[in-house]
C-alpha cells in the first residue's frame, strides 16, 4: 500500500506541477526524491533546486539545494523510578550524542507529553541519508554500546517521527532554525563547572497543532500563520527572551501535524542574570493577545484543527537549545 500511496503522488507530480501547492509539505519532501523530468535522469529543478515561490515559503531546503534537511523528534517514555539513573548516563554520553547533530534534549514539566519522557530533536542537514549514516556510525562506538547497556533498562516505550522546518524560517530574521541552535550550543555558555541544570531557568514550549485531513490544510496553515506570524513576534510588551526557534512539519509519522518550538527565559546574553521561563512565556502570551492580525490568523489556523497542545519542556544541562 505505501508503494502505491508514493506511486501516485509521484504520477500526480509528472501530471501538473500545480498540484505541489495543494500537497502537505510531507508529501512533497517525498516526491522530491522520486520525481524527474520527463527525458532526463537528473531531479527535476522545481523539485529540489529552482523552487517555486510557493514552494519555498513551505519548507526549508540544504544550503546546496540537493536534498531536504530533516529534523528527528524522538521520545522515550522512562520508568519513574530510573528517570534520574537515565539522565545521569545521558549526560555522561552527551558529547557522543551531540555528533548527530542533537539540538535539543529535555523532559516535560507540565503537558501534553507524558512525564518522565526524554525529549529529543535532531538536525540532518543531508536528509535520510545523513541521519542513517550518522546513526550507523554512532552504533558501532564501544563507548556508545556501553551507554545503551546502562540505560536499556531505564526505558519501557520509543518513538520516533520525520518533521521538515517550515520555509517560514528562512523568511524571518526573528526563527533562527534548528542549525542555528547547534552551532551556538547554548550548553557551553555556562563556563566549565557551571552546567548545573537546576540554574536554567529557561524552558522550551512545544506546541503541536493536529489539522484535519486533506492535501491542502498544511500550505493553508502555513499561509496564515506565515501572513500573522510577525504580528506576533513584534507584539508590544513580548518578554525579549521570547524566541520562536523553527516551526516543523510531519513527514514520517503522524502528517498534517504542525510543531512550533518556543524558547522562554534563560539569558539574553552571556554574563546576564537569568529570566523564569514560565514568567516570560506567560508574559509574551498576554502580549500576542494584543496583536490583531495574529488574532486574526489563529481565528483561520483554528478551522483547520482538529486539536492542539503545548509542553512546557525543560532542557537537559548538555540540551544546546536552552
Amino acid at each position: 500500500i505505501g508503494v502505491k500511496i508514493v506511486l501516485y503522488c509521484n504520477t500526480t507530480m509528472m501530471t501538473t506541477r500545480n498540484n505541489m501547492k495543494h500537497l502537505p509539505a510531507g508529501l512533497c519532501c517525498c516526491t522530491q526524491i522520486l520525481t524527474k523530468k520527463a527525458g532526463s535522469d537528473t531531479p527535476s529543478a522545481f523539485i529540489r533546486g529552482g523552487h517555486s515561490s510557493k514552494l519555498k515559503r513551505f519548507m526549508t531546503t540544504s544550503d546546496n539545494g540537493s536534498t531536504f534537511p530533516i529534523v528527528e523528534l524522538r521520545q522515550y517514555q522512562l520508568h519513574p523510578s530510573k528517570t534520574s539513573l537515565y539522565t545521569q548516563h545521558t549526560a555522561q554520553s552527551a558529547p557522543l550524542r551531540k555528533n548527530l547533530p542533537l539540538a535539543f534534549f529535555g523532559f516535560p514539566e507540565t503537558g501534553g507529553i507524558a512525564l518522565n519522557t526524554a525529549v529529543h530533536l535532531y538536525h540532518y542537514p543531508e536528509g535520510h541519508v545523513d541521519r542513517l549514516e550518522q546513526r550507523s556510525t554512532l552504533a558501532k562506538k564501544d563507548e556508545w554500546k556501553q551507554y545503551l547497556g546502562e540505560v536499556k533498562a531505564c526505558m519501557m516505550q520509543q518513538s520516533s517521527g520525520i518533521f521538515v522546518e517550515a520555509g517560514l524560517v528562512n523568511d524571518f530574521e526573528e526563527v533562527k532554525g534548528l542549525k542555528y541552535w547547534i552551532e551556538n550550543d547554548g550548553s557551553n555558555n555556562d563556563g566549565p563547572g557551571n552546567h548545573n541544570n537546576n540554574n536554567n531557568k529557561g524552558i522550551i514550549e512545544l506546541r503541536k497543532y493536529q489539522l484535519k485531513l486533506g492535501y491542502d490544510t498544511v500550505p493553508k496553515f502555513l499561509q496564515s500563520y506565515s501572513a500573522a506570524l510577525s504580528s506576533k513576534l513584534n507584539a508590544i510588551g513580548t518578554h525579549p527572551t521570547t524566541q520562536l526557534a523553527t516551526v516543523m512539519v510531519g513527514d514520517v509519522g503522524s502528517l498534517n501535524t504542525v510543531y512550533e518550538v518556543w524558547k522562554h527565559g534563560g539569558k539574553i546574553s552571556i554574563g546576564d542574570s537569568e529570566f523564569c521561563g514560565l514568567h516570560a512565556m506567560e508574559q509574551s502570551r498576554i502580549a500576542s493577545r494584543g496583536a490583531k492580525e495574529w488574532r486574526k490568523g489563529i481565528a483561520k489556523i483554528a478551522e483547520l484543527a482538529v486539536s492542539f497542545d503545548t509542553t512546557i519542556l525543560k532542557p537537559t544541562e548538555f540540551s544546546p537549545l536552552r
